[in-house]
């Protein structure tokens, strides 16, 4: 992980092998889960691919934390809802 300016910014590499840079937006856990919410870090937010990326946090064997993504897209609504809420609450507070 690098900080750049007060971000956090990860470079996860997908599937394929494509890097990507994401900023981290936030954490939580729910439903006995842990998930992290990013925003492209790499990508102008004019390009329609644009948007949250919500992931699991998974631990491997070695302890070590893995990212892996949300396939039930009602479980994958579901947490982004909660996100939103938890994002919206932390607005108003400040």
């Amino acid at each position: 992980m690098s900080e750049d300016f007060g971000a956090e910014i990860i470079t996860i590499v997908d599937d394929d092998g494509e890097e990507f840079e994401l900023e981290v937006i936030g954490e939580m856990d729910y439903n006995g889960e842990t998930y992290t919410a990013f925003l492209p870090a790499d990508m102008d937010e004019k390009d329609p691919d644009y948007g949250y990326v919500i992931l699991r946090v998974v631990e491997d064997e070695n302890g070590e934390e893995l990212f892996e993504s949300i396939d039930d897209e009602d479980q994958l609504q579901d947490v982004y809802e909660h996100f939103m809420a938890l994002i919206l609450d932390d607005e108003d507070e400040e």
